[in-house]
């Protein structure tokens, strides 16, 4: 890989069923290192398709007709038709990406610099096949435990060398950033070169002699990420100044007198003026 940034997402909770392409092995991909993890997740994912309906619902966080769904995919992960990753994960966040328009310079970014992570595959680069399957990182799989927790090693032995002296844009929310974390010199292990995070804020009414009103975004932060996401693609973006001119859809613009810096990370702010 060459030293451009590194970008780390989550999956996404949609998924594109069905697939054209090979059957999954899970040594394919970028990362085959963790294709023992992954078999052994997929093996326990099948086997807990086997519990009653409530205890289904309670694992896979869905009921009815889209637990039927979920439950037929994941009883048979191995060996089922696949989907380049970033095809797969659909939703909010791969909305904004719109990887299928990228063209160029950008779409060759995105298949070396993506790493996308997963409660079934610990981690794969965007362009790597993953199978329909329904399997949240934050969930406890028996026998194995909390995902999160579970591939927090071999994840993080499988990115050591990926992220190392690179920046790396951390968009993981709490559940899968969990399931890493950066290599530690102390050990004699390369570190990144930089680690930055980011925050979407609405600045609320100013009133006067009252201090700035800062309110976190939620609702549509995977939107407001996917964009980010794709004008790092687009340019490059391997530091907080070259954000400056980003111009987010919905006008939210940096504000360097916001940046937080501590533990080795940088958190970045992004803010929309009040109306």
């Amino acid at each position: 890989m060459s030293r451009l940034p590194v970008v780390l997402l989550p999956p996404s909770e949609g998924k594109a069923p069905g697939g054209d392409g090979a059957p999954w092995d899970p040594a394919t991909g970028a990362f085959p290192g963790l294709a023992d993890e992954r078999r052994r997740v997929a093996e326990a994912l099948a086997a807990a398709m086997a519990a009653p309906e409530a205890e289904r619902r309670a694992l896979l966080g869905v009921k009815g007709a889209a637990l039927a769904a979920a439950t037929a995919a994941d009883l048979c992960v191995l060996g089922a038709p696949t989907l380049p990753a970033v095809r797969r994960f659909t939703g909010v966040l791969y909305d904004a990406l719109d990887a299928a328009s990228l063209t160029g310079v950008a779409r060759r970014r995105l298949g070396r610099q993506v790493v996308i992570f997963s409660g079934l595959l610990g981690a794969s680069l965007a362009g790597d096949p993953v199978p329909d399957h329904k399997l949240k990182m934050g969930v406890a799989l028996p026998p194995l435990g909390t995902l999160s927790t579970w591939w927090r090693p071999s994840v993080t032995a499988a990115l050591a060398p990926v992220v190392a002296r690179r920046v790396v844009w951390d968009l993981l929310p709490g559940e899968h950033a969990a399931a890493w974390s950066p290599p530690d010199p102390g050990r004699g292990q390369a570190a990144p070169s930089a680690v930055l995070s980011v925050r979407f804020l609405d600045e609320g009414p100013r009133q006067r002699g009252a201090e700035r009103s800062l309110r976190a975004v939620s609702h549509w932060n995977k939107l407001l990420k996917g964009a980010l996401v794709r004008h790092v693609l687009e340019t490059g973006a391997d530091e907080p100044a070259a954000l400056a001119r980003f111009e987010h859809p919905h006008g939210y613009t940096l504000d360097p007198s916001l940046t937080e810096v501590a533990g080795g990370r940088t958190l970045l702010s992004f803010v929309r003026p009040a109306p």
